[in-house]
C-alpha cells in the first residue's frame, strides 16, 4: 500500500507542478482546470489511504 500512496503523491506532485508552471490565464482553461482537478482528487485518494492504513493499525493493536 506504500508504493501506492508513493506513486500517487509522485502523479500529484506532477500534476500541481504541471497546473502552477501554465500562465495564469491559461490556468483558467480547460487544460488548466484539468490538471487542478486531477491533482485535488489525488489529495483526496492520499487522504483516503492514510484513513485505510490507520483503521488497519488501530484494527491490529
Amino acid at each position: 500500500m506504500q508504493d501506492l500512496r508513493e506513486r500517487i503523491e509522485q502523479l500529484q506532485e506532477e500534476e500541481q507542478e504541471g497546473f502552477d508552471n501554465l500562465p495564469e490565464g491559461l490556468q483558467q482553461g480547460e487544460r488548466g482546470q484539468a490538471l487542478e482537478q486531477a491533482a485535488e482528487q489525488m489529495g483526496t485518494a492520499l487522504d483516503s489511504i492514510d484513513e485505510a492504513v490507520q483503521a488497519l493499525e488501530e484494527a491490529q493493536a
